[in-house]
């Protein structure tokens, strides 16, 4: 049982990895290990995660894009439930891939986990009608210790799947839409700066 597929340095940014698991399924349904210490190690990952964090999300909603100041954060994350468009942005001093960005699709189908090393800003956008986000931090969580970059940064440039609305200026939603559905933001996601004003 076990062993994993693994694309390394994803989009020529050095950590970011793509996962996607064993999974060995037949007419009742199907079995997969999610996480193996073993199997991590065997393909050169050795970070320890302390704790797990589970939300449920509906469609439309975008998260982000978040990242620690103090106490960064290695992040393994996946879907249980729907699809995502995960996103992180290399934020990491002196990264010869600064303010680059790259994104995945997670989905229950797909299976594939995405590793987000410390230093990245992290966030994604909700596909389906429901999605449950599931993922994996190295370190534990510190209240106040959040910050943040707009979504739609145009000097980032992010490519949001299925999303339509034009840039105002900030990273409020007015106007966004994905498959029709209204984008749906944290009054706290709406205010973040952009790249070159952090």
């Amino acid at each position: 049982m076990g062993k994993i597929e693994i694309v390394k340095d994803l989009n020529g940014i050095k950590g970011l990895c793509l996962i996607a698991p064993s999974v060995y399924g037949d007419a009742r349904g199907y079995f997969m290990e999610t996480y193996s210490v073993r199997d991590m190690a065997e393909v050169g990952i050795d970070t320890v995660f302390v704790q797990d964090n589970q939300s449920l999300s509906t469609k439309g909603v975008l998260r982000g894009l978040h990242f620690q100041k103090e106490f960064p954060q290695t992040k393994l994350v996946r879907v249980i439930r729907g699809e995502v468009f995960d996103v992180s942005v290399d934020l990491r001093p002196g990264s010869p891939t600064y303010g680059k960005w790259h994104g995945e699709i997670l989905s229950e189908e797909n299976k594939h986990q995405f590793l987000i090393p410390r230093g990245f800003a992290h966030g994604f956008l909700v596909l389906s009608d429901v999605a449950e986000f599931c993922y994996k931090c190295d370190d534990f969580y510190h209240p106040n210790d959040e910050g943040g970059l707009a979504w739609n940064d145009p000097e980032i440039g992010i490519v949001w799947p299925r999303l339509t609305g034009e840039y105002k200026g900030s990273a409020d939603n007015e106007g966004y839409l994905v498959d029709g559905v209204p984008l749906n933001l944290s009054e706290k996601d709406k205010h973040w700066p952009t790249l070159s004003s952090l």
